[in-house]
């Protein structure tokens, strides 16, 4: 079974990591955050369900389970005789993941909790110096701005930063993201991902509004602008026009008229990859239920 931990908890994530990075600019933004999205979820499910098998082969290499089971742990322990420290290894490493993403989990919930409510209202405008500007997930999801924000840019550029704010909301990239932070959080190696996938649903949404508003030098003065104004607080996973993404990448590829981008099809690529460490999962499973039911005979 060692080659379905070296596979699924330590070669996966780095290989997914440099088929996110060459594929970032060179697809449609909104295909390419979903493809990172998806498949570092697949695979930090893939690694953590591979810790679980390994974890659980340990346990059963107790004498005291093999004796109220009434199996051979003798068999259980030969399976990984080479390798006798992965499976007590696994059971740190699940146990690691499992508060990581139970903390990531708790703290996105309360984070929501804390937020303003726009109610019927699609805008909010909080009397706040510093400049802010974030999409509130919701039904229906609202734009929180900061007067800060409000007065730094010109009404067109305003109308672009809205434009940017509700293209998350209408993406529904806020999932994307809350996906990413936690498979993240299972993952750490996965963090290279993460980061991508905070970049390209910027990207999705700068596109989203240049087209909206049919300028994109507007757009992309109104990033440079927020940008410049310098980070302000805002709720982690709500990302901002201020903030997000790497802003001098995304001005200039917004100044371009469109930038050319392989066929959305490549987006498969780093999918598989992710999908392949489930795939080694499940057969890790098969092999631990065989040997189980060959310790019990």
């Amino acid at each position: 079974m060692f080659d379905h931990f070296v596979w699924s908890v330590l070669a996966v994530p780095p290989l997914l990591v440099i088929a996110v990075r060459l594929l970032a600019d060179r697809l449609a933004p909104g295909a390419a955050a979903r493809a990172g999205a998806w498949s570092a979820a697949a695979a930090a499910f893939g690694s953590t369900v591979s810790l679980a098998l390994f974890a659980a082969h340990a346990a059963a290499e107790v004498p005291l389970a093999g004796r109220a089971l009434g199996w051979s742990t003798g068999l259980v322990a030969r399976d990984t005789a080479a390798e006798p420290w992965v499976p007590w290894l696994s059971i740190g490493l699940l146990a690691a993941a499992v508060i990581s993403v139970s903390y990531r989990w708790i703290r996105q919930h309360r984070l929501l909790r804390l937020l303003p409510s726009g109610g019927p209202e699609p805008l909010v405008i909080v009397p706040d110096a510093a400049a802010g500007a974030f999409a509130v997930p919701g039904r229906p999801g609202h734009v929180v701005v900061t007067t800060g924000m409000r007065d730094l840019l010109s009404d067109r550029q305003f109308e672009a930063l809205l434009a940017h704010e509700r293209a998350h909301l209408a993406e529904r990239h806020h999932r994307l993201v809350r996906m990413t932070e936690l498979a993240v959080a299972a993952h750490p190696a996965l963090w290279w991902v993460g980061r991508h996938v905070d970049y390209l649903v910027e990207r999705a949404a700068d596109e989203r509004a240049a087209a909206a508003l049919g300028d994109r030098r507007t757009v992309a003065t109104a990033i440079g602008a927020a940008a410049l104004a310098g980070p302000a607080p805002h709720p982690s996973g709500l990302h901002a026009a201020s903030v997000g993404g790497i802003v001098p990448r995304r001005v200039s590829l917004l100044l371009r008229p469109h930038p050319a981008v392989l066929p959305r099809g490549l987006a498969v690529v780093p999918v598989l990859v992710g999908l392949s460490s489930l795939v080694w999962t499940g057969e890790a499973a098969l092999d631990l239920v065989q040997l189980f039911a060959a310790a019990a005979r």
